[in-house]
């Protein structure tokens, strides 16, 4: 039992400064105190939680800004002779001059008292615990000291706490304790709407600040931004610098209340750190549980975001969905062209520049830049109506757009034409329509060129399938609008604004085409012949998609092989050779090595274009050494993916669902640049990732991808440690490594 001695003359001269002050209060201050002008009660303005560490007792303690508490007028009592309470451990003060007193140790904010204690006997359940403690504000007033009694729940067994770990001399290995012997957190009410929440950290250990997360779990009451104070800064083997905490940290918590009832709050906490001694412990979640008093504010959690104090997350995809419904058909209609415009320039409808290119090529030396505008316009339209077409009609079936347009039979018509159209640039034959049906267009619409125009409209048609090999943000939020609200006007209309904007640097290479190409002379066969050649590259394009990839990569080096012939690699010149022959030369020697590379990787397995060499043994029998890719479970059923989402819900891991396809140009792009790098792998490090193969499209594969609502691959989904879908986290389309990476860490909150 802790002895208290006589009172001391310092505590007489504080008592006569607390009666004097109370006096003149009496006295002369009635005005003031009707006003309600006194200082608050000393259980607002010094709050503690106790709590039974097993064998001491833990007091976290939160002073008001503006007040301070004595560190010599603590005193702790036990109201059960079968705990004896040792020394109490209290933390260092800080210095203040008072003007009565003298020197003195003070607490301001946040600090923690720990009473070691024995048990004599049997151990209580319950323990009647007494705190004596005395405080002052800075504006010179001086509470009487206080006694504060208080009932703590005792543990069923004392568990010692070590205050650091200890390193074995005779194995030189490290003896680490596990977590909940490292960090310690509680909470403890401020007021209704207010939460502080604490971790204490024992010597030698550190918790990471951007780790530490806070979830509300009860219905009626929401959780804002946790402010947590600055922590230090420290260089980590495993994250790099990071800001950490040692020691201690504490945090406040606003919180939304839908009722002004005082209620229990109950609040899951997330948290991970490391030891000095090298070790990273895996993240943590603790359920704790503080009674809040009644609120002085209350709120329509209605109008809050749903997830912490952040605005809740939503995808590109439904960003966009957002607008189609909620914008005029004019704001939609805008940003889906400039959608559009955006993807002009990825790899999915680039093709059609060659195509179009080949067809005005086609005209000879009448293009004029109106003639190549037009071309390009008919061009254009006939994408736009067939992709805005063919999306209403996706959406109104409920097929995948991507699926019906990636048969097989369908690659090889479309790569059928291409290879007829390139047939034609080399001068095999002229394409055109039939002479009859010629002059009955032509006489209808004059001097124009009619059978040009339909082809034109025709290949734009055809090239619609081409841009279904993307699935991108912009065209998921048109299909699933019109999915789900059955408004075809504005899913269609947000369609075709987008096949425009892809379109709209079409019509600037028909002009320029129309302008710049050569109306006469060697130079059209040249150019022609190239086109040719690019009509080849778009076809074994398409046919790669159900073609082993060794098969592809044959064919790849084929057509650069005869490509760098063309532009005369192999051919002798003279003296007399001009610049351009001997830059062409050089283009086509280059060309012939690089198709003479890609023969050699395809005869020794390889699938890559980029990376002919990669499966190219070295050095007699080394291979070259090769890129780690992520490992997949592949899944095929429902029942696969709920399986493997509770394994890892158990394992407390997280899961990534990644729905890929053999025909998907992007679902390779994600594997061959994204998911094989380093920062994606790490930031998956604690991720199980499955893989859904929906290249057969088959009844299981369909009903796998309207589970989740999924148009087409690729479409990631990601889910927390509770099996739980993080809505507003997918991931549709290719994004490259950098922003993928930080993309994962957002959603698992890593």
């Amino acid at each position: 039992m802790i002895q208290h001695k006589p009172i001391a003359n310092t505590d007489m001269i504080l008592i006569r400064k607390i009666v004097a002050f109370l006096a003149v209060t009496l006295a002369i201050s009635a005005p003031v105190a009707a006003q309600d002008d006194r200082p608050a009660p000393p259980e607002d303005v010094f709050r503690y939680v106790v709590f039974d560490a097993g064998d001491a007792l833990e007091i976290d303690w939160s002073v008001d800004d503006g007040a301070y508490m004595y560190r010599s007028a603590f005193g702790f009592e036990s109201g059960d002779k079968g705990i004896v309470l040792g020394e109490p451990e209290l933390p260092e003060g800080k210095i203040y001059s008072d003007e009565f007193l003298g020197e003195q140790e003070i607490y301001r904010g946040n600090f923690y008292v720990r009473i070691p204690y024995t048990v004599q006997g049997d151990k209580p359940e319950k323990l009647a615990f007494t705190i004596k403690s005395r405080g002052c504000l800075d504006s010179g007033f001086c509470y009487v000291p206080t006694t504060w009694i208080e009932t703590v729940e005792m543990k069923a067994a004392a568990a010692a706490v070590p205050a650091t770990f200890d390193l074995k001399p005779a194995t030189g290995e490290t003896d680490f304790p596990p977590p909940d012997e490292v960090f310690f957190p509680d909470l403890f009410a401020v007021d209704g709407n207010t939460v502080e929440v604490g971790f204490r950290i024992i010597p030698g250990f550190y918790l990471y600040k951007d780790k530490i997360g806070v979830k509300v779990l009860n219905e009626n009451a929401r959780a804002g931004n946790l402010d947590l104070p600055k922590g230090k800064l420290k260089t980590d083997e495993f994250f790099g610098e990071q800001e950490v905490y040692y020691d201690e940290a504490v945090g406040r918590l606003a919180i939304a209340r839908a009722t002004p009832e005082a209620m229990d709050l109950e609040l899951e906490l997330t948290y991970q750190g490391c030891a000095d001694g090298g070790l990273c412990y895996l993240p943590q979640t603790k359920v704790l549980t503080v009674s809040l008093p009644e609120a002085t504010a209350v709120t329509d959690l209605a109008d809050l975001p749903a997830r912490g104090g952040d605005a809740p997350m939503v995808s590109e995809q439904g960003r966009l969905a957002q607008i189609i419904t909620g914008s005029s058909i004019w704001v939609t209609a805008g940003v889906f062209f400039l959608a559009g415009l955006g993807l002009a320039f990825t790899p999915c409808v680039l093709p059609m520049v060659p195509i179009l290119s080949g067809i005005i090529a086609g005209e000879g030396d009448d293009v004029t830049p109106m003639r190549g505008f037009t071309l390009a316009l008919s061009y254009v339209m006939g994408m736009a109506i067939v992709y805005t077409l063919a999306g209403v009609a996706a959406a109104a079936a409920g097929v995948q757009l991507q699926a019906m347009f990636n048969q097989p039979w369908v690659l090889i018509l479309i790569s059928g034409l291409f290879v007829a159209l390139a047939l034609a640039m080399f001068g095999l034959y002229d394409l055109q329509m039939p002479s009859g049906i010629q002059s009955r267009i032509a006489g209808i619409s004059g001097n124009q060129k009619s059978g040009t125009m339909v082809g034109a409209f025709v290949m734009g048609a055809l090239s619609a399938l081409v841009v279904t090999a993307c699935v991108a943000p912009a065209l998921i939020a048109a299909l699933t609008v019109m999915a789900e609200t059955g408004d075809m006007v504005r899913g269609g209309s947000a369609l075709f604004a987008m096949s425009m904007g892809m379109g709209a640097p079409l019509l600037a290479v028909g002009a320029a085409q129309g302008k710049f190409l050569p109306k006469a002379g060697p130079w059209m066969v040249a150019i022609k012949g190239a086109f040719g050649f690019l009509m080849l590259g778009l076809a074994v394009w398409m046919l790669g998609r159900i073609l082993p990839g060794e098969v592809t990569m044959l064919l790849w080096a084929l057509l650069i092989l005869m490509s760098g012939v063309f532009m005369g690699g192999l051919t002798s010149l003279g003296t007399d050779a001009t610049v351009a022959q001997k830059l062409g030369k050089g283009f086509g020697l280059v060309t012939v090595l690089y198709g003479i590379t890609l023969f050699l990787g395809a005869m020794t397995g390889g699938t890559n274009p980029l990376k002919p060499l990669a499966s190219v043994n070295l050095g007699g029998g080394v291979a070259a050494e090769k890129e780690e890719h992520l490992e997949f479970v592949r899944i095929k059923t429902v029942d696969d993916l709920d399986r493997e989402i509770a394994a890892a819900a158990a394992a407390g891991k997280t899961v990534m669902l990644d729905f890929y396809a053999d025909w998907c140009v992007s679902c390779i792009e994600m594997e061959e640049y994204t998911f094989i790098t380093n920062e994606v792998q790490t930031a998956l490090a604690n991720t199980v990732s499955l893989q859904a193969d929906v290249t057969k499209n088959d009844a299981e594969d369909q009903e796998l991808l309207k589970r989740f609502g999924v148009f087409g691959p690729p479409t990631i989904i990601f889910f927390d440690q509770d099996g739980e879908q993080l809505e507003g986290y997918e991931v549709v389309g290719f994004m490259n490594a950098e922003k993928f990476s930080a993309h994962v860490n957002k959603a698992f909150g890593s």
